[in-house]
Formats: structure tokens, C-alpha cells, sequence
């Protein structure tokens, strides 16, 4: 008649863990997949590869979203001379913790051999207010490996009527070439999330952001078209305002989601590595910028297809 649990004992919520591993191999001209190992509810697909030589692995939770107490953890290994594209499938979201719970544990870890290529293009991060995240992504790199990353982190969807005053975050991205150290950045948020954001030297009052990393021999010759991309993307959206607002000169409202004049950017890059900023009032504004300077960083190659749904 009773189940065996005891009503008078301290509830117990169910929590997702998953891991994932993928290793890729050479195939003649091709890369393809070399070793698969997927557990809980982290998953891996392998569409047709839109560009030869290239596989394309797209990455699912498929437990609908992360909470507080979930444990995450995928690696992959691209091997000397082979090329990988990594995307998710879909945004991923954050949900609010319980008080007094474990954050998220999310761990990725990523290998790039000599003479390989790797892209990192999970779509947005959506965090909820009050989440709780512990996230970090290791990449390493051999001296001539080529590597191009993206993260996008949106606090509250604006559209969606969100918003995070309060949040528990610490983001971690580290990469190594050679076994150096090349690059630690750390983002460390807690408490009141809203108020931090809106100081100038953190975010502006931005409510998205993104960081663009790509490491590879001739990273600095593409400063120059990066910087050139995302004022032309500032231009162009700013254009959009005032023909709509049938206005001939830059509007002068508050910021909103649609105010390309409140997207701030920056770039720069030095041996090896080029790091591209972009703060934005909505997702909207800030995928925009981010599609741009990947159109330069990978040339004619098109978008995954998930970034298209």
C-alpha cells in the first residue's frame, strides 16, 4: 500500500547528470567519428557535414534545461590534422536554485592536436534569476592548433518579460597551447546580480554578453575585419532605427533591445590570440554581432544548421 519512502524524512529532489565523450579520427580527407560514450541526459548527433573534411557534432540536454545540483561533463579530442565543429543544439537554460542547494556543476573540457581545427558554438546561456552556476570550459591546444570558441551569457530574457536581480555565477575559460598557460578568464558574480551589471565598468546596464575567442598562427592579421565587422554591424542596425523612426539623425532614447547604439564592442589580439567583447541590451542584438564576426573568422563556411532554427 506505502512506498518505502518516509514522509517525515527531508525531501530529496531528483538532479541530471550526464556525460558525454566524443573522439574524432582521420579517414583519408575526412574527419569522422572515432569514439562515442554518452551517458544520463548529455547526448551527441552527427549531421551531414556541410563542408568537406569537417564533422559537425551538435550536443543535447535532454533533461530540458539545467538546475541547481545537476552535474554536467563532456569532453572531446581532435586529433592531429582533423576538424570538428561543436554546437548545441538549442540554448540552454538555467533555472532558479533552491536556497541552501548545490549550484550546476558544468565541465567541458576540449584537445586539439598539431595541425587540427575545433570550433566551440553552443548557443546562448539563459540564466534565470536566482540560478546557481559553476561552469568551466579547458582548452588545449597543440603550438599550430586552430580553435574558435564563443560564449553568450543573457541575463533574463527581455522579451520574455525576465529578469535577474539576484544570481550565484562563476564562469571559468581556460586555454592552453603547448602546455602554457594562454588565456584565464574568470567571471565571478553573486548577490545582486542587476545592480553589478549596471556599473559602467562591468556591464553598462547591458543584459547580454559575449566573448569571442580564436587562437591560431595568423590570429592577429583578422583584428582589422573583426573591429570592421562589428562597426558595420552597429551601422547597419542603426540604420534600421531610423528608417523606421523616419528620423534622418541617431535617435537619442533610452537603450533598449533594439537600440543599436547601446551595443558596445571591443577587440584585440596578440600572439596568437585575438578576443573580441560585445555587450548588448538584448539576444537579439548580440547573436547579430556575434554571427558577424564569426562570418569573418570562418570565411565561406556556413552557420550550423541548429544556429538557423
Amino acid at each position: 500500500m506505502y512506498d518505502a519512502a518516509c514522509l517525515s524524512e527531508p525531501l530529496t529532489l531528483q538532479r541530471a547528470v550526464g556525460e558525454l565523450v566524443v573522439s574524432v579520427r582521420q579517414r583519408d580527407d575526412a574527419t569522422v567519428l572515432g569514439r562515442l560514450r554518452q551517458a544520463g541526459c548529455l547526448k551527441a548527433r552527427f549531421p551531414r557535414a556541410l563542408v568537406p573534411g569537417w564533422i559537425d557534432v551538435v550536443t543535447m540536454n535532454t533533461s530540458g534545461g539545467i538546475a541547481g545540483g545537476d552535474r554536467l561533463e563532456s569532453a572531446f579530442e581532435v586529433p592531429a590534422g582533423g576538424r570538428a565543429s561543436i554546437a548545441a543544439q538549442a540554448a540552454e537554460r538555467f533555472y532558479r536554485a533552491l536556497p541552501g542547494s548545490e549550484p550546476s556543476f558544468v565541465r567541458t573540457r576540449i584537445a586539439v592536436g598539431a595541425g587540427a581545427s575545433a570550433e566551440w558554438l553552443p548557443q546562448e546561456t539563459i540564466l534565470f534569476d536566482r540560478c546557481a552556476l559553476d561552469r568551466r570550459l579547458e582548452v588545449d591546444l597543440a603550438e599550430d592548433a586552430w580553435f574558435l570558441g564563443v560564449e553568450m551569457l543573457v541575463f533574463g530574457r527581455l522579451a520574455m518579460g525576465e529578469n535577474v536581480e539576484r544570481a550565484w555565477l562563476r564562469d571559468l575559460i581556460r586555454v592552453r597551447r603547448g602546455g602554457r598557460l594562454l588565456w584565464h578568464d574568470a567571471i565571478r558574480l553573486d548577490g545582486d546580480v542587476a545592480v553589478t551589471l549596471r556599473r559602467k565598468a562591468v556591464a553598462n546596464g547591458a543584459r547580454t554578453v559575449a566573448t569571442i575567442l580564436y587562437v591560431a598562427p595568423e590570429a592577429e592579421r583578422a583584428l582589422d575585419a573583426v573591429r570592421g565587422a562589428l562597426e558595420d554591424i552597429h551601422l547597419s542596425r542603426l540604420a534600421g532605427e531610423q528608417r523606421a523612426s523616419g528620423e534622418g539623425r541617431a535617435r537619442t532614447l533610452k537603450p533598449d533591445a533594439n537600440d543599436a547604439a547601446a551595443i558596445e564592442s571591443a577587440a584585440s589580439a596578440w600572439n596568437g590570440l585575438l578576443i573580441a567583447r560585445i555587450l548588448a541590451p538584448g539576444s537579439d542584438a548580440l547573436r547579430a554581432a556575434v554571427v558577424a564576426v564569426l562570418g569573418v573568422l570562418r570565411g565561406d563556411r556556413p552557420l550550423p544548421r541548429v544556429w538557423m532554427c
